[in-house]
């Protein structure tokens, strides 16, 4: 992974809130200070980056969730990079083809730019502390609704995006699709 690559998507993403912003301050300022650490998976302290992506259907009416097995919530699909993994989008896309099935995907913003960043807890489990999760979210359509689950995910699911918030995700969620149903098209 090219931190000077990672580097540059960070800064040209323009932060939709003030929340966003210092997300993404803490996110430029880990991989300024941490070497190639800031990606692999057993860096704790205070985390490392992770990516996701929020897929809509061909219509664009409905988002994919999956229910993470570890967290009991609904999330998009997503996870850790790899070091195979080129860059953060290439990372991002993997997830849901792992995850999902889904390997035909359409940019929903200019350039396969960032479209949401997010840093989340994750709770200590087994030999893992807490740590922090530093996600960087991309956006895409899906060229069919057609999915396969993995054995990484409880359960997949379209879900309309009127109903999202209705079906037990966490707050980095909902502010997502809120920027999902806030996009043209």
């Amino acid at each position: 992974m090219q931190l000077e690559a990672v580097r540059a998507r960070l800064t040209c993403y323009a932060a939709a809130d003030a929340t966003e912003a210092r997300y993404v301050a803490r996110m430029i300022e880990l991989v300024s200070a941490r070497a190639d650490a800031p990606f692999e998976r057993g860096h704790f302290s205070p985390g490392h980056f992770t990516a996701s992506a929020f897929v809509l259907s061909p219509d664009r009416r409905d988002l994919i969730l999956i229910h993470h097995a570890k967290l009991g919530i609904w999330v998009q699909p997503g996870g850790h990079v790899e070091a195979a993994d080129d860059d953060l989008l290439s990372a991002a896309k993997r997830e849901v083809a792992e995850e999902v099935g889904l390997s035909e995907l359409d940019s929903l913003v200019q350039s396969d730019a960032l479209f949401d960043v997010d840093i989340h807890t994750i709770p200590a489990r087994n030999a893992e502390p807490a740590h922090e999760h530093f996600d960087v979210r991309f956006a895409f359509v899906a060229r069919t609704r057609n999915f396969t689950l993995s054995d990484e995910v409880r359960d997949a699911r379209w879900v309309p995006l009127a109903e999202v918030d209705a079906l037990g995700t966490d707050e980095s969620v909902r502010r997502a699709v809120n920027k999902l149903r806030r996009s043209p098209g």
